[in-house]
């Protein structure tokens, strides 16, 4: 006999029945079973069985409400994460985009509130005026997207509801244009430089002839240099970043630490008309543009010293940068093989060396097509005269 209310009955096998509502599709119940010798067994089984129910839809509403977090605060978790794991000058500039761009745009919503319609309209606002009067450079709206890339990933793998796809809005990338030293303006700077030969000149010529990023040669010291190999070890960077201590008021401060990259790590062959400059300016265990163990010359002040050389020289300014570009450039024209240049460049690539940094004069062009003339010559047998 079933009990009235309750869903339990008695079958006619003898054993007892009882049925509940474990679910609803659309209004339609969805009902769960079970059975039991008893009454009384049966009873326990579904009360059991209805709080298993109640305490899952529970979770599920926790659940929830933890899956919608702000997005500042996962932005921060997500951050947490890389700073064991990344290098200091790394999280700087992430933390640099956070609070600068992604934060004031997205800090305060839900992570699930945020969607691709916002993407793109928060990508058309870096790059025009409308963001704090100033359009932004595609590449840095384009790393700026990198980052909500990588919390969108970060989100996901913790089981966060993300509903932007970072990949909705592509920047286009213009190559820049590098300038680079020509011939003659080369020429002059050597002639300045062997005249007026001090640590700023040497800074000079080693970065115009082995390629030096400014950061690798104000960390270079002495030690780096092996005069019976004649090669230099690049193994340190120098760059000044924001200052993460909030102990002191200081708003930057100078960082030395290896290099980003395994490949930046590397060995560059000295030419030997530079063996006798270093030579005479060597100093044991001192930092090679300040002559001192324990001062340095940061890059802000090597590249002022550069442009002050410039100006003298009477060529157009340009950065310091421009003389890693500028050796490049001669080492194409020179026949260097890709594989050894990109080696020397530090760069984990050949794409890299091609694609960035080598810009073929129009003279070497001209070089290149001329090579056309002897296949030309030894074809001319073949056209004849139209009679």
């Amino acid at each position: 006999m079933a009990r009235k209310g309750e869903n339990i009955f008695k079958r006619k096998d003898g054993r007892w029945e009882g049925r509940y509502i474990k679910a609803r599709d659309g209004k339609k119940a969805v009902y769960g079973y079970v059975f039991g010798k008893s009454y009384l067994e049966v009873k326990k089984k579904k009360s059991e069985a209805v709080s298993r129910i109640d305490y899952d839809k529970t979770q599920v509403k926790k659940s929830t409400q933890v899956k919608s977090p702000i997005f500042e605060d996962v932005s921060k978790q997500w951050l947490e994460e890389l700073i064991p794991i990344r290098k200091k000058s790394t999280i700087v500039k992430y933390m640099g985009q956070l609070k600068n761009y992604i934060i004031p745009a997205f800090g305060n919503s839900k992570l699930n509130e945020i969607n691709n319609e916002n993407i793109i309209s928060f990508s058309k606002r870096l790059l025009s005026k409308e963001h704090k009067g100033r359009k932004l450079a595609p590449k840095t709206v384009s790393d700026i997207l990198s980052r909500m890339k990588s919390i969108h990933r970060f989100a996901l793998l913790h089981g966060y509801e993300v509903n932007y796809v970072p990949n909705v809005v592509k920047i286009p990338l213009k190559q820049k244009q590098i300038k680079i030293l020509t011939i003659g303006e080369e020429n002059k700077l050597l002639c300045y430089l062997k005249n007026y030969f001090d640590s700023t000149a040497l800074g000079i010529l080693l970065s115009l002839f082995t390629g030096l990023r400014i950061g690798e040669l104000c960390a270079l010291k002495w030690s780096d240099f092996s005069f019976v190999d004649k090669e230099i070890h690049v193994q340190r960077t120098m760059q000044r970043l924001r200052n993460l201590d909030k102990c002191t008021t200081r708003k930057t401060v100078i960082e030395i630490d290896e290099p980003k990259s395994l490949s930046s790590i590397r060995k560059i062959p000295i030419p030997e008309e530079l063996m006798s400059y270093l030579k005479m300016s060597y100093v044991e265990g001192a930092y090679v543009l300040s002559g001192s163990r324990n001062k340095f010359i940061e890059p802000r002040t090597m590249e002022n010293r550069f442009n002050s050389v410039l100006k003298k020289c009477g060529i157009e300014k340009i950065n310091f940068h421009a003389l890693r570009h500028t050796f490049a450039t001669r080492c194409v024209e020179l026949g260097f093989d890709i594989k050894s240049l990109s080696e020397i460049l530090g760069h984990t690539n050949v794409n890299i060396t091609l694609n960035r940094y080598v810009h073929p004069s129009m003279k070497l062009k001209h070089a290149n097509m001329n090579k056309f003339n002897s296949f030309i010559c030894s074809q001319n047998s073949c056209f004849k005269t139209a009679e």
